[in-house]
């Protein structure tokens, strides 16, 4: 059955049933997951059969497929363009320079793979709301926000229009214009584009988003040996139906296939029965495609040269590293295997371990821009996701291993050579691989607004100036309401530790510790050039584990990179099962390669080798040509099931425009927004929906010891410390902390003035807001510990104008109150501060002059001018 909207429809349905009904009469192990809601168990498991149905079909019709014309809104606004020539050579000499002569021979040339199919020309997508585009060209401006756009499809099936409904939802949350081209790659390309553009010396983005990068080929890492089941992505890699792009030709085929060919110009000189007999071995070890040595003798040993520091160096047997002109070998339960057949669709397994292939073994991933990397707790790439983020915030700590080190001896300068990335790191609870494809769930939701708001912050900082983004927070959808009213029973429960062994670590503090902050929110401060996130299914943020909790960490740096036998069991076991079901496929396949090479292939020239996997190796005169696109109606729903969410915010903004809020504020420092119901009038227009993404000093890499991972209990022993220190100090006050930062507050962002790089007799280092750093509001209101005071400032702290209601007995705020010498002309006397069980108030040195204020009696107390 051929692969089309109808077969893949009666393939799914079953499953969208069963899962149905599964959710609600099954509802106690889905609880304090993202499988609690309907609509994320629905697609889960929807995309998890679909890849399965796929697999039964081969890779052109796979890629057919998902390549189909989609239709878009009539909100978005799409134009189609062609990417220039000169452009693409640029791209390519740049590679070809990356590459090197060392890594140019190692791909098979520097043609083919610039080779496209039928001269086609190389087609791309900008995207935009048409609402903004309107606007754009009402104003006559050019649009400051630019998003390139790299889609995913395990770098050999997917498309624009396939992830065109993803782009729209990106392009509405920050109001930019994104720009994704046709190629069947992945997202981890995006990473190796930014190490090619930074070491060829040409200009970096402001930022990159890496959602679920695919980043070790090798698979490697612990987290691959999992059994998959909160991922899409099946367990054992994946498999497709035989055909002329897949499997392709391993060497046993080459020489059975040439053996064929002989055979048929000439068949004397070999018995009949000896011909049949080493025939039919033939083809079972190509059919096959791995041996095992059951008694294995003089095996193969790894070259103790090539890693000297591993652990067990020059003890492993076999080929478990890749490596030019050596099948992959491992030992697995006393036997040798060896894998001859091509493992991953992208790139020969000699391969795999090119730091353009496998971003994990690059030398350095430092010197690049901003980085935010989302990683699915459930997803089976979730530990080399973790790794590649704190190797690129922590370069030297996580050099390539020996083996690649000496393969490639110019790597050894370049560790050094660049300074620590900036990271985010956001480890999501249990959620699969690339959750917003599920632009329908909570969660998805939830991982927009992280990424809307990290790329707003990237801009601020690359152009020095605020970024306005929405916040439609109080008019989504999903925010409104729950999805069933049994998905959110359990929902403010607590979360249970079995959740943060699915995230690779045991959460110390889990059970009670509170949230820090909400997905979405300003950015906390960069500690050793990293944020360090765990968020659950509600996009509560919360401290994730220190690194030596998390497994992906402990490996030793020559470990990375070599084949581990959790997934090649699996691979294994499930390679025995295609083969078996379509072997009578591939002898065809097979058969029809020894046609083709009959009639001769159209090569590059003498030093073009393509791999057997690529196209371009089969370049012929009669080769097919594209067929063009025609409309998926299963994609269409699909897309206009992704949409659904944006277009009813979009209504509800609109609604929402049409009606004044008024704004009660309440004693906890948040803002109660309740619609009025009368005549819209647009002097009192709200504009709580947008807001501005500021970068400040707040953000900037700090240099204490304070992790991101601190507990909570390790933060309120320090506390206690601190206090013990202090009340056995010389000071005069144990409670007033004069290194306090001065907040300016504006309509669009809170900035931090120069008055909190004064230094002080007490402490030098400035101290940051609890409110700012925890809640992220727009406040001019003081705050200690996370409170807000119920009063605001209208002038800047140290001001001789600062009123005496703006003193507090205990002004953990900085708040300071008059000179010393005005309160003495208030009161007639010289106070010079209240000894003994009255603290004195030690004001520090301020503009050269020391001062000892005190609080003035309380009927000299004016009262504050609020502006509620």
């Amino acid at each position: 059955m051929v692969l089309n909207t109808i077969s893949v429809g009666a393939a799914v349905t079953p499953t969208v049933i069963e899962t149905y009904f599964s959710h609600y009469l099954n509802r106690k192990p889905l609880r304090q997951k993202p499988t609690a809601h309907v609509s994320y168990h629905e697609g889960l498991n929807l995309i998890r059969q679909f890849l399965y149905h796929a697999s039964l079909h081969t890779v052109e019709e796979l890629q057919g497929f998902t390549s189909q014309w989609v239709p878009y809104p009539r909100w978005v606004k799409v134009e189609e363009v062609i990417v220039p020539q000169d452009s693409i050579t640029k791209a390519a000499q740049a590679l070809i320079a990356q590459l090197g002569h060392h890594g140019v021979n190692r791909v098979g040339g520097s043609k083919w793979w610039q080779w496209r199919r039928d001269n086609t020309m190389l087609k791309a997508e900008w995207i935009e709301m048409r609402a903004h585009y309107v606007k754009r060209k009402q104003s006559g401006e050019k649009s400051k926000r630019i998003m390139l756009y790299v889609h995913g499809g395990a770098y050999f099936f997917g498309s624009v229009d396939e992830h065109r409904y993803q782009m729209q939802r990106h392009a509405r949350k920050l109001e930019a214009r994104v720009f994704a081209r046709e190629l069947n790659i992945s997202s981890t390309m995006y990473h190796r584009m930014l190490v090619t553009l930074r070491d060829q010396g040409v200009p970096l983005p402001a930022g990159a988003v890496l959602i679920s990068p695919w980043v070790d080929l090798t698979h490697s890492f612990p987290s691959l040996a999992g059994d998959g089941r909160h991922d899409y992505i099946p367990a054992h890699g994946f498999m497709q139906r035989p055909s002329a792009s897949w499997p392709p030709p391993n060497s046993d085929d080459m020489e059975q296939m040439a053996m064929y060919a002989v055979e048929k110009v000439d068949r004397r000189g070999t018995p009949r029965k000896s011909l049949q007999h080493e025939k039919q071995m033939n083809t079972e070890a190509a059919t096959q495609g791995f041996t095992v040595e059951h008694d294995p003798t003089n095996l193969p040993v790894q070259d103790p040269n090539i890693s000297a520091c591993a652990e067990g160096a020059g003890q492993r047997p076999g080929n478990p590293i890749p490596q030019i002109g050596h099948d992959l070998s491992i030992m697995l339960d006393g036997k040798l295997v060896t894998i001859k057949d091509q493992i991953q669709m992208y790139a020969s397994n000699q391969l795999l371990s090119h730091p353009l292939v496998s971003p994990v073994l690059s030398p350095t991933l430092g010197g690049l821009p901003p980085l935010l990397v989302l990683t699915g707790g459930g997803e089976l790439l979730r530990d080399e996701q973790i790794y590649l983020a704190h190797k690129a915030a922590n370069p030297s700590q996580y050099p390539p291993g020996e083996a690649y080190l000496n393969e490639f001896p110019e790597a050894r300068t370049l560790i050094q050579k660049y300074k620590p990335t900036d990271v985010q790191l956001q480890v999501w609870d249990d959620l699969c691989h690339v959750a917003p494809t599920l632009s329908f769930t909570k969660p998805a939701k939830y991982m927009f607004r992280s990424i809307a708001q990290f790329g707003a912050w990237a801009l601020a900082k690359a152009q020095k100036s605020d970024i306005e983004i929405m916040d439609d927070d109080d008019v989504s959808m999903i925010s409104s309401g729950s999805e069933t009213a049994s998905d959110e029973s359990d929902s403010k429960k607590p979360a249970q530790p079995e959740s943060s062994v699915n995230n690779g670590a045991v959460q110390l503090d889990k059970v009670a510790a509170e949230s820090v902050g909400k997905a979405g929110k300003p950015l906390p401060p960069f500690r050793n050039h990293m944020i360090r996130q765990r968020v659950d299914r509600h996009g509560d943020i919360f401290p994730l584990d220190p690194p030596s909790s998390l497994p992906a960490l402990q490996m030793s740096v020559d470990e990375v990179g070599v084949i581990k036998p959790g997934p090649v069991r699996k691979w294994l076991a499930a390679k025995k099962e295609w083969d078996s079901k379509f072997a009578r496929e591939k002898r065809k396949v097979q058969k029809q390669r020894i046609k083709e090479m009959a009639q001769g292939y159209e090569g590059f020239g003498d030093d073009e080798v393509p791999p057997p996997s690529a196209l371009a190796g089969r370049r012929g005169l009669r080769m097919p040509k594209e067929e063009r696109k025609k409309q998926s109606w299963g994609m269409s729903l699909w897309a206009l099931w992704g949409s659904k969410h944006d277009e009813s915010t979009m209504v509800r903004e609109e609604k929402a425009d049409k009606q004044p809020e008024t704004a009660i504020a309440t004693g906890d420092g948040t803002t109660d927004t309740k619609k009025t119901g009368k005549k819209p009038d647009k002097a009192s227009r709200s504009r709580s929906r947008r807001r501005a993404v500021s970068y400040d000093e707040s953000t900037a890499e700090k240099d204490d010891d304070l992790e991101a991972y601190t507990s909570s209990t390790e933060l309120l022993r320090r506390r206690n410390e601190q206090n013990q220190s202090t009340a056995s100090g010389d000071r005069t006050t144990d409670s007033y902390d004069p290194s306090f930062s001065t907040l300016v507050h504006s309509p669009k962002s809170i900035t931090f003035s120069e008055a909190s790089q004064r230094q002080v007799s007490h402490q030098s280092e400035p101290r940051t807001m609890d409110s700012i750093i925890v809640n992220g509001a727009s406040q001019n209101r003081p705050a200690a510990d996370g409170k807000l005071f119920p009063f605001k400032l209208d002038k800047k702290l140290g001001d001789e104008g600062v009123n005496a209601s703006t003193v507090t007995l205990k002004s953990f705020a900085g708040v300071l109150t008059p000179k010393g010498n005005e309160i003495t002309k208030q009161l007639g006397e010289d106070v010079g501060g209240i000894t003994n069980g009255n603290r004195d108030l030690d004001r520090g040195h301020v503009g050269g002059a020391q001062s000892e204020p005190t609080r003035p009696d309380i009927e000299r107390f004016e009262t504050a001018r609020e502006e509620l």
